[in-house]
């Protein structure tokens, strides 16, 4: 196996940069940033609020779209997709966790579980039960049929990181995924979702402001002046 077979994500060159139509002024918040990721490794990305983050993963998920550069995630190459394909490499390829969980309000838990994997066309019972044991393996069995606002902060998390993993994806991206949470919630939470990928051997980059999760990863990164620096 040679180095980039064993990467599930190749940065080259990526650049991110905003224009005012009005002022015609720029900002420059990603340049010439390079990164490779490991399959089934942790990283942690850290830098304070509005250094780009959240941009980054973005434009990783396909959500945002780069200035210029290369990202290849496994087969597919992001930076050359269309928005059909983009959909298709979401639904089979990433698992997403945001700040705040997304969850569908007029559904249960185990329907925001089950509903994401039968509609990428898994037959019912199978979606069914992935989803089931899912929720079992986050703590959420007893609360299977609650909708989110029945739901304490936590358990909506929760239902998101099972939500992340039903359709089987090489690639967890996490944005801020304990930023809503109390101090307890929060590390019982971030200590969930690095048991969960290791449990199911799945790659995760998760970004944050928190520096104590960075004891947990696999490597740590701290995105300055529109780079990464290993720490």
């Amino acid at each position: 196996m040679n180095e980039s077979d064993s990467n599930v994500l190749t940065i080259q060159g990526l650049e991110k940069t905003y224009r005012d139509a009005v002022s015609g002024e720029s900002l420059t918040i990603i340049k010439d940033l390079d990164m490779r990721v490991p399959a089934k490794s942790k990283i942690v990305i850290l830098g304070e609020s509005g250094c780009g983050k959240s941009t980054l993963l973005n434009i990783i998920g396909g959500l945002d779209s780069a200035t210029g550069g290369f990202i290849q995630c496994g087969q597919y190459t992001i930076s050359a997709m269309n928005e059909e394909h983009l959909t298709e490499f979401r639904s089979k390829y990433l698992g997403l966790i945001f700040q705040f969980h997304y969850l569908l309000k007029d559904f249960s838990a185990l329907e925001n579980v089950f509903l994401p994997a039968y509609m990428a066309g898994l037959p019912k019972k199978q979606a069914m039960e992935r989803a089931l044991t899912l929720l079992q393996d986050v703590g959420l069995s007893h609360r299977l049929h609650h909708i989110p606002s029945q739901l304490s902060g936590g358990e909506r998390q929760r239902a998101a990181v099972a939500r992340a993993l039903v359709n089987d994806p090489q690639i967890i991206l996490a944005d801020e995924p304990t930023g809503n949470l109390d101090p307890s919630n929060s590390g019982v939470i971030s200590s969930l979702l690095f048991s969960m990928v290791e449990k199911y051997g799945k790659t995760l980059l998760l970004v944050t402001h928190d520096h104590d999760l960075a004891s947990q990863s696999d490597a740590a990164y701290k995105l300055h002046g529109g780079k990464l620096e290993l720490l």
